[in-house]
């Protein structure tokens, strides 16, 4: 019963102020009346008008090439970031060289052998390591990459997390704004890099094509609001379990992204996705993620009803 006061969040966050002023702001301009150590949950934008994102409202077949960043982007990966509005996703292949993939991987080997990060979430992801490693950061802030994600948003975004996997995550299928939301809704994108040749036995990362126009599945939608004390009485598997029932409801068609070293899939904020058994488990599956947020949406986590600390790289 303790883990779901949310009192004992509200003491935890004043102390966080310089993580959590970025949303003040953002509070004030939406007609939240909200501290910013407060709770907060898609609850409390119920009553205000949804903004969809330009390509959520418009085709990016037909209306990307008139972008003004269309020509900042290399030609190769013109086809696919035209499947945008469609898909939910976009892959490019060979993003990042072998030499830069590398040099990751060795950055997070140091990272780990000096024990500046541990492994957490059941022994499988290394959280923030773009705040411990200035060449982390780079790549999440590579130039052409951030080109490309503000150009799918239609907006600029700023880098929030980072994920680095050793192993295949094996996480049931989720859409990623019931973790990091945004009012509005949408206003998150992420990017998966293949830090090695990624195939079916290394449990590779799946997805559900077309999936991120569903109606985004959030607190009230499987009995989990809470009232002004407590967070809801429900787990997360059983948000997990109601993803499964609607991917069934749907009949969405899952997909596998057997990646090449350097590939990149960029994704929604509620493309649904995990990542798939591992079929041998002496097998690596080197990878990292990154998450960005819009920098004109209010961030938080709906699970747990906290604001999003935005953190300064150390």
């Amino acid at each position: 019963m303790f883990k779901r006061f949310k009192p004992a969040f509200w003491v935890y966050n004043f102390f966080k102020k310089s993580e959590l002023k970025h949303n003040i702001p953002l509070y004030k301009k939406y007609g939240i009346k909200k501290r910013y150590f407060d709770s907060i949950s898609s609850e409390d934008f119920k009553n205000l008008p949804e903004k969809q994102n330009k390509y959520d409202r418009l085709d990016s077949n037909d209306h990307m090439e008139q972008d003004v960043l269309w020509n900042s982007v290399e030609q190769r990966f013109y086809p696919a970031l035209k499947k945008w509005s469609r898909d939910g996703y976009v892959i490019l292949d060979k993003f990042f060289d072998e030499e830069k993939v590398e040099a990751i991987n060795n950055e997070i080997d140091k990272l780990i052998q000096n024990k500046d990060v541990k492994f957490r979430y059941n022994g499988k992801k290394i959280m923030f390591s773009f705040h411990l490693s200035k060449l982390v950061h780079e790549v999440g802030v590579h130039e052409e990459l951030m080109t490309i994600l503000n150009l799918l948003m239609g907006k600029k975004v700023d880098l929030f997390s980072s994920i680095n996997f050793i192993k295949g995550s094996e996480q049931r299928t989720h859409s990623d704004s019931i973790h990091m939301s945004t009012y509005p809704q949408g206003n998150l994108i992420a990017v998966w890099i293949a830090l090695e040749d990624i195939g079916k036995d290394q449990g590779p990362l799946h997805y559900y094509p077309g999936s991120h126009k569903l109606p985004y599945l959030m607190n009230r939608d499987f009995d989990n609001v809470g009232n002004n004390l407590f967070l809801g009485p429900k787990s997360y598997p059983e948000y997990e379990d109601r993803i499964e029932e609607l991917i069934e409801e749907k009949q969405l068609k899952k997909a596998s992204f057997n990646a090449r070293k350097g590939d990149i899939l960029i994704w929604h904020a509620n493309l649904l996705h995990g990542g798939n058994g591992m079929t041998d488990k002496n097998l690596t599956r080197k990878s990292m993620v990154f998450h960005y947020y819009s920098q004109d949406a209010i961030c938080y986590h709906e699970v747990s009803q906290r604001p999003s600390f935005k953190k300064a790289m150390i």
